[in-house]
């Protein structure tokens, strides 16, 4: 599991807590160095393994947030995902972590998902996109925007461990969600709500489309 400067801590954290629980998974966390870490918001962890002693891994596993946007040209985590993701059994992410993976060519010839206000930005690398909370292409599994993230651990957690493990993990942590609104999702929030989503979050889209369109040579 990847770190990084202000990620979305939910990306991590919702996968996470189905991991541990599975009890068919060791779960390594990894970052460039071993030093604090700041996610969104402030608070601060630490991963257990950095770029240089992190052993092969089995699942790669990238999660999205503010930080995703400077990675998408930094060569030392490309590599770092490159390298991995040539044995890996699969290649997997949250959120906006399925740009960094396209950044680094882990999806192409895939389809894949993330968060509803970024499906565009992630087709501006030749994925094809499913509005879905979780995609499975072959060994590619993506979730959507950010309490996807428990949906895709416990899907993830039947393909290795079972179907019945994964229904265990989904009662221990009480996972029936009853939202108090129904606005968790774009095609069924009111469009005022959509449209004030969207003017939040134009600047961070607009930096990350001026970055991809580098990447991809549109510019």
């Amino acid at each position: 599991m990847l770190l990084f400067p202000d990620l979305t801590l939910q990306d991590f954290v919702g996968p996470y807590d189905v991991f541990v629980r599975a009890e068919c998974f060791e779960v390594y966390t990894v970052a460039i160095n071993k030093e604090d870490i700041h996610a969104e918001g402030g608070l601060t962890i630490r991963a257990a393994y950095d770029f240089n002693d992190c052993p092969a891994v089995d699942i790669l596993f990238v999660p999205g947030g503010k930080g995703v946007t400077p990675l998408l040209t930094n060569r030392t985590y490309i590599d770092f995902l490159r390298r991995q993701g040539q044995n890996a059994r699969y290649i997997t992410s949250v959120c906006t972590g399925s740009l960094l993976l396209a950044s680094a060519g882990l999806l192409t010839g895939y389809c894949a998902t993330t968060h509803w206000r970024s499906l565009e930005l992630l087709r501006m690398f030749g994925i094809e996109t499913l509005e879905e909370r979780v995609v499975t292409d072959r060994n590619r599994i993506t979730g959507g925007g950010i309490t996807a993230g428990i949906d895709f651990g416990l899907i993830l957690t039947a393909i290795v461990g079972g179907e019945e493990r994964a229904k265990v993990v989904q009662l221990l942590l009480e996972y029936s969600p009853q939202p108090p609104f129904n606005s968790g999702d774009p095609s069924q929030a009111e469009q005022r709500i959509v449209d004030i989503a969207c003017e939040h979050t134009q600047p961070l889209f607009d930096l990350r489309e001026g970055i991809i369109q580098q990447i991809t040579h549109r510019v």
